[in-house]
């Protein structure tokens, strides 16, 4: 598997409007989208990094932010977790696939 740098950041919180008030007035960032409990930030480079209000998002979001690793070859990339008895949570998306580390910690790869 080639990982080629860090594709998404997501992270849920119970004080989601207080963080996305820091991201926009302090860090800069530009809000792309926002919905109730949820907001989209774009970086420079094009990478995503998503708040996730409490209730939102995928279950599985239970242990603080989830870095999505960027893959150029996604299918690949999960067959390759799946040989190694990688535990996956949920189904694949549309251009990522939630996974459980040995630390227990969720992560994500993620299509680029």
């Amino acid at each position: 598997m080639e990982i080629t740098g860090l594709g998404w950041l997501g992270t849920r919180t119970d004080r989601p409007e207080a963080l996305a008030d820091f991201y926009r007035r302090v860090l800069g960032l530009r809000e792309i989208r926002t919905e109730p409990g949820f907001w989209l930030f774009r970086l420079p480079d094009g990478r995503d990094v998503e708040i996730f209000g409490a209730g939102q998002g995928k279950d599985h979001f239970d242990t603080g932010p989830v870095a999505g690793f960027a893959v150029r070859d996604l299918a690949a990339a999960v067959a390759e977790l799946r040989a190694a008895g990688v535990e996956l949570l949920g189904e694949p998306g549309e251009s990522w696939q939630h996974f459980r580390g040995p630390d227990r910690n969720v992560y994500e790869l993620t299509a680029h």
